[in-house]
């Protein structure tokens, strides 16, 4: 995920950073200095709760006063019963990127899910599909045996593995054994990305973990009273398959056994909020190691983010 600047490359913006840590107030902020100048803006959610319709007070989407003041797009997008990949969020936000061009617009990429924003720059493996008996066994086998296994079948990524780490290094085995070739092969092949074709303006903010875990304790109460435990009695309504994304977005669980009895409404506020820091708390070691070390981070909750946009206030 590289930057690059060209008179040939069009613009993109990308605001990116843990949950609650002011992404989306940044992100409207330069929309309102560019309207200033007569510059158009749309801004592209880059969130994988965000994306959901049904969940937009859990997910803390722009409001309707919010979206209003620019175009805001890819927000409330899928429907709960569609589990939507990052390769599917990429594609969709390719279209909507080409869309703002095309309209004069700079588009904006704000979220915190780092892997739908390393698949739309870098693209993804093309590696093909799974043999389903080599899924099914390698996915029934114990976490150690199958640690063991790919040390002998792929070494390199077992040393990038913890020993614990089951989802991972099952995917790493199952497509060495069904491929033939090991998951660095297919990744060193990666395909459909953007960063090599746009001229990406990055800002990553890490604010102090205390303050950004404070404003996430304080905003999972405000959910539940505008409206959260509305939305989950909503989707557990449906029936939906409880291992579809949005039946396990962050909050869900908590609300649910809330609304079922299970948990009081202080045992769901307290798990819920310990759910939410959990999660951001992933969200700041991603963006703090993962993105080029050149893109700016900013650990201060007061942005001032005129200097890192600076060229896309005059255009």
């Amino acid at each position: 995920m590289g930057t690059g600047e060209s008179p040939n490359r069009k613009p993109v913006a990308l605001i990116a950073g843990p949950t609650a840590s002011g992404k989306s107030a940044i992100a409207l902020r330069l929309a309102s200095a560019r309207l200033a100048k007569g510059l158009r803006t749309a801004i592209i959610n880059a969130d994988s709760m965000q994306v959901y319709r049904d969940i937009p007070v859990l997910a803390a989407s722009p409001d309707a006063d919010e979206q209003s003041q620019c175009p805001h797009k890819l927000y409330g997008a899928w429907d709960g019963s569609e589990a939507c990949s990052a390769a599917d969020w990429a594609a969709r936000a390719k279209q909507e990127i080409s869309a703002a061009h095309t309209a004069g617009a700079l588009p904006v990429l704000v979220g915190g899910t780092g892997m739908y924003m390393k698949v739309l720059l870098e693209g993804i493996a093309p590696i093909p599909e799974i043999d389903p008996e080599i899924r099914s066994q390698v996915r029934a086998m114990d976490t150690g045996l199958a640690y063991a296994a790919l040390q002998t079948e792929d070494a390199e990524r077992a040393a990038l593995l913890e020993p614990t780490d089951s989802q991972r290094i099952a995917r790493a085995l199952e497509v060495v054994r069904s491929t033939g070739q090991t998951l660095a092969h297919w990744q060193s092949r990666k395909e459909g990305g953007i960063q090599d074709d746009i001229d990406l303006h990055p800002l990553i903010l890490l604010p102090d973990r205390d303050w950004l875990y404070e404003r996430c304790d304080r905003r999972f109460v405000q959910m539940l009273e505008s409206g959260a435990i509305k939305e989950v009695e909503a989707l557990l309504s449906r029936n939906l398959n409880p291992d579809l994304p949005v039946m396990r977005a962050i909050g869900v669980p908590e609300i649910a056994a809330l609304v079922k009895g299970e948990l009081s409404r202080t045992e769901a506020i307290t798990a819920g909020q310990q759910s939410t820091r959990n999660y951001a708390k992933r969200q700041y070691t991603w963006f703090r190691r993962q993105p080029p070390e050149d893109w700016p981070r900013i650990e201060s909750s007061n942005v001032d983010f005129e200097p890192y946009f600076a060229s896309l206030l005059q255009r």
